[in-house]
């Protein structure tokens, strides 16, 4: 049998003065022990160096690690961290191939256990995992198909003045165009600034927004000024169902990253709070890889839309409508000799009226499907609660808050 398991520098030992006695051979010395002759061997070969320590046990860890992180890549990944104090293990390990070519980038999970073991890294609140809400996202296929508005919840700055962050950004490049901190989330202090978006960026076809203001009313036709305003640029406003911000995830995915590397300390004044903003901009669009995109940054993604913003603002136009009528200051229009309310919102706005069935007309606001207006009513069923076979237009639908 092998090396007694209760004393094994004894038979060791015993093992060694066998062989020096000369009585038999090596193998049979071997036999009689249980041990191989290359086991054998290695013990006197131990012994002849190293006198009775190398009989001693020795460690069994390899002597070299062919996956052993460098002092330096480790040196590097530390400091990463601390210029990116938010950013994971993928995205350090993207920008730690750009900034150190020269270095060995190891895998995410290793930067991880990097960060773990120096103690840069907080135990992450475990999720419920949902099924992914692919709708309405479906045709922001490319930049410009659709963007996002949407304001940040407020918070208080050090001077005790109240900031609201409002953000507009590009659903598919992720292009964040506009981070403004502004005092009040009035139409008046949010439409210069998406004009001055339109302008150096162009038109979108698409603008997805909540349903709280300034973006939306809870008016029958559901617009306000500024949507209204969206329409006549040719913009569609999209509208998520209330209490549903998933439907515009990327968009709030991109407030928590907003939270994260610029709301945690607010900044003492609005100003103050607005260059944070600034410098978080550039961070994101050009310098934060985005694991959407294959790792690129949205500024890499992004190009800006082919439709410029007008000098003018155009008319809108009813090539295919029985009528078009402009809505009177009542808020109604005349048709067939009856009064039919549309919206205040639209007044001194025109609409376009087509019949679409048996006593059946359908009320539309540039492409927008107000509703449908039934010879001998009063009232214009709203748009949001006609049954889908009736809705078989090919115009968009607006929907109204509810």
């Amino acid at each position: 049998m092998p090396w007694l398991e209760t004393e094994p520098m004894r038979e060791r030992m015993r093992f060694i003065d066998a062989v020096e006695s000369g009585e038999q051979t090596l193998a049979e010395w071997c036999r009689q022990f249980g041990i191989s002759r290359k086991t054998g061997y290695k013990w006197l070969a131990r012994f002849a160096a190293e006198g009775s320590a190398g009989l001693l046990d020795r460690s069994r860890a390899p002597h070299q690690c062919p996956h052993a992180v460098s002092v330096e890549v480790r040196e590097a990944v530390i400091a990463l961290r601390s210029h990116y104090p938010t950013w994971g293990p993928k995205k350090l390990a993207v920008k730690l191939a750009e900034q150190h070519p020269e270095l060995v980038v190891p895998a995410p999970s290793t930067i991880g256990d990097l960060l773990a073991a120096a103690g840069l890294v907080g135990r992450r609140r475990r999720r419920r995992h949902v099924p992914p809400h692919t709708q309405p996202f479906a045709h922001a296929t490319a930049p410009n198909h659709v963007w996002c508005a949407d304001f940040k919840g407020d918070f208080a700055l050090g001077d005790g003045q109240r900031c609201y962050p409002f953000t507009l950004s590009d659903a598919d490049s992720r292009f964040l165009l506009r981070c403004q901190a502004l005092p009040t989330p009035a139409r008046e202090r949010v439409q210069p600034i998406m004009e001055a978006a339109f302008r150096e960026y162009g038109l979108p076809d698409r603008l997805r927004t909540d349903n709280g203001p300034p973006f939306a009313s809870v008016a029958l036709s559901g617009l306000t000024a500024l949507s209204i305003w969206w329409v006549k640029l040719g913009i569609i406003p999209e509208r998520i169902d209330p209490g549903k911000p998933n439907q515009n995830g990327r968009h709030e995915r991109l407030h928590l990253t907003l939270k994260m590397e610029a709301c945690r300390e607010p900044a003492t004044s609005l100003r103050g709070q607005q260059q944070r903003f600034d410098d978080f901009r550039q961070l994101y669009n050009a310098d934060r890889p985005h694991e959407a995109l294959g790792q690129r940054t949205p500024a890499s993604v992004y190009t800006p839309s082919s439709r410029p913003f007008p000098n003018r603002l155009p008319e809108l136009t009813y090539p295919d409508a029985d009528g078009v009528r402009r809505v009177r200051p009542s808020a109604r229009i005349r048709w067939k000799n009856r009064e039919i309310y549309i919206s205040k919102a639209l007044i001194g706005e025109s609409v376009g009226v087509t019949q679409v069935g048996e006593g059946q007309w359908q009320v539309t606001f540039g492409p927008l499907v107000l509703g449908i207006w039934t010879e001998g009513t009063k009232l214009l069923l709203p748009a949001h609660k006609l049954p889908r076979h009736q809705n078989t237009t090919t115009t968009t639908t607006l929907e109204t808050t509810p």
